[in-house]
């Protein structure tokens, strides 16, 4: 069971803070993203951290989790927090994330969906994109503000 469903046995569906790692891959110019299976949109691989785990093992283990792929390296782009980062399930747990963007790279593996939380990994151009989970809707503009997708 992970730090968060031991969490929400305390205190249902309330808002709680949680701190996680996206990571994003590149592949000619293109992001990968996941279609979630909770909310039926597109998101970037990622997700919460466990206790005494550290954000770049977060991410090095939610990119293993989702896509089946291993990155020789991070980089850490930026933290992001704040309103734009509440987020309510379909299930009504709430939370405001604080998440931490990573570049993956080195990237090797095939892509394949490794648990319950993705009905399809896809990567898209900017032109592309599809609709976009509110969070990763930042991160993207971010990363095509810093001209990591053109």
């Amino acid at each position: 069971m992970s730090y968060i469903s031991d969490m929400r046995r305390y205190i249902g569906h309330a808002p709680m803070l949680c701190v996680g790692a996206t990571v994003a891959v590149l592949n000619d110019n293109k992001i990968l993203l996941n279609l979630r299976s909770d909310t039926h949109t597109w998101g970037i691989p990622g997700g919460a951290a466990e206790l005494g785990e550290t954000l770049e093992d977060t991410a090095a283990r939610e990119l293993k989790e989702e896509t089946n792929l291993l990155a020789n390296s991070f980089i850490l782009l930026n933290v992001f927090s704040g309103g734009n980062f509440y987020f309510k399930y379909p299930n009504g747990d709430e939370l405001y994330s604080v998440i931490a963007l990573y570049l993956a790279n080195g990237v090797t593996g095939n892509l394949k969906i490794n648990d319950g939380e993705s009905l399809e990994l896809k990567y898209f151009s900017r032109d592309e994109l599809p609709k976009l989970e509110s969070r990763a809707k930042v991160l993207i503009d971010y990363l095509c503000e810093k001209r990591y997708i053109l």
